[in-house]
This record gives C-alpha cells, structure tokens and sequence, in this order.
C-alpha cells in the first residue's frame, strides 16, 4: 500500500505539474470587458454624436480607450476613481456607441472631440488616463491644449508607427482582443454592420500616425507617467523607455507579468498605480 501510495503521489504530482505548465500566464490572458458602470449620454461635437458617461464626484479625470475598443473596458478603473474623482468615459469616435462620419480618422481630430466634449461640460482642465490609442491622444492633448490637462497617464502608448512591433495582429492574445472587439461593436454601435469599414479607416490612420518628433515630446509639461506591462504584445520595449526619457520629467514604470492589457489582468496592481500617481495614495 505503501507504494501504490507513493506511485499515486508521484503521478499526482506529475498531473498538477502537467496543468502548472499547461495553464496560461497571466500576461497571455484576455479577461473578460467589464460591464457598464455609468448610464451614458451624447454630446454632438465636430460633425458626431460622442458617446461619454460621469460617475463620482471630484477633480475630473478623463478615461480614453484603446483602439477598436470602447470605454466599458475601463469599468474597473472608473470604480476606483470615482471614489475621489468625477470620471468621464468616453468612446471615442466611430469606436463603442460613438458615430462617426466621413472625414479620415487623425489622433488631433479625436482629441478635438475630448476638448470639444469637455467645452460642453464646462470642464477647464482635466486629468487624462489613457490606453493605447487613448494614451496618444493623451499626448496630443498635452502638446496641443496644456492648458486643458493635468496629469498624463499614458499606457502603453507610441509616438511613432516604428515603435509598435511588427505582426501583432498575429500574437493569440492581441487576435482574441480584435475578435472580441468586432462583436463588442456589432453589439454597441449605430452602424453595427460596418465593422470592416471602421477598421479600414482607422488602420490608415495606424499606417501613419503618430509621428511626433523629439522635439514635440519635449514641449511637454505635463506630468506623465509613461506605462506598460513588461509583456506587451504590440508596443517596443524600448520606445516606451525612449518616450518615459524624451518627455521633460516624465516617470517610467513597467508592469510586471502583464501585456497590453494590464488594466484587466492585474487591475489591483494598475489601479493602485494609478492612484498613487493622480493622488499620491
């Protein structure tokens, strides 16, 4: 008995340690899109009906997606900010339940439409918390309206096409986002058939835009703290450490075990960034 009990002890073992390494890491997981946290509205800015949602009460902080995406994905974020902040959310233009229209899809277009959106809250200055494509128009906003923000929280952000890796479409992870980010749409969106005509718009903008120059990052004075997880399936390494030492004091920090899409893998760890860097808590 005693070695039947070892035999199954080993092969118990070797079973767990087959599903320890079979399991995914957490940086090549998709969790799911949180649901809503806000009833929305629109506003009609630039030619389009913008889609935005305020929760909590506070000093405004702005919540900007990623591409393809909508705003529910920054659901778990807005619950945490909204505890010392008013947080907008907001789809951005042809993205989520946001319209769009003709004109060809450009980073300072989309940031018009967050300062035209925040004119029509009678907002002056607002924080800005962004992913990916949100990161970047974080960043416009910086160059092209100081005035209007506070701090930057740019995660996982490029200023130029060379610093997105080549075939990220093709990693299972970033493929699962694009996938699910399709029906989201079909699901959101006034033109719920249109989904390849959006993505061809918006990949001509991706074929060409950002492309700031160092001088640009440098009139910078916002306080950013540039962000990514140390497993990105889409942003270089090493232009995101190039922005973090391009802009004028900006922060650089890099989160562990977690891609793209550290705010739903690990969203203890981002939030609590996050937090620190707004409120120094």
């Amino acid at each position: 008995m005693r070695i039947l009990s070892a035999v199954f002890s080993a092969c118990l073992a070797f079973v767990v340690s087959l599903g320890l390494a079979a399991a995914a890491e957490r940086w090549e997981t998709l969790p799911p899109t949180p649901a809503p946290v806000a009833k929305g509205s629109y506003a009609e800015v630039n030619g389009i009906k913008l889609h935005y949602a305020t929760l909590g009460k506070g000093s405004p902080v702005v919540l900007l997606h990623g591409g393809l995406g909508n705003s529910d994905y920054w659901g778990l974020q807005a619950k945490a900010l909204a505890r010392s902040h008013k947080v907008i959310l907001v789809d951005s233009r042809g993205h989520g339940r946001s319209t769009r229209d003709a004109k060809p899809f450009g980073y300072d277009l989309m940031a018009d439409d967050v300062i035209a959106l925040l004119d029509k809250l009678k907002i002056k200055k607002a924080d800005i918390v962004g992913w990916s494509d949100g990161a970047i128009l974080g960043l416009d906003l910086a160059i092209r309206y100081p005035d209007r923000v506070g701090k930057i929280f740019a995660f996982a952000a490029n200023t130029v096409t060379s610093g997105v890796k080549e075939g990220v479409e093709k990693n299972p992870t970033f493929a699962a986002y694009i996938e699910r980010a399709g029906k989201e749409y079909g699901k959101l969106s006034a033109t719920p058939k249109e989904y390849d005509a959006f993505v061809t718009q918006i990949s001509q903008m991706w074929s060409s835009q950002p492309s700031w120059t160092e001088a640009q990052l440098k009139t910078i004075k916002a306080p950013v703290l540039v962000v990514d997880g140390d497993h990105d399936e889409a942003i270089k390494r090493e232009h995101t450490e190039y922005i973090a030492a391009t802009i004028p004091g900006a922060g650089l920090l890099i989160l562990p075990n977690a891609s793209h899409f550290a705010f739903l893998q690990d969203p203890a760890l981002f939030n609590a960034a996050l937090l620190t860097f707004l409120d120094g808590k």
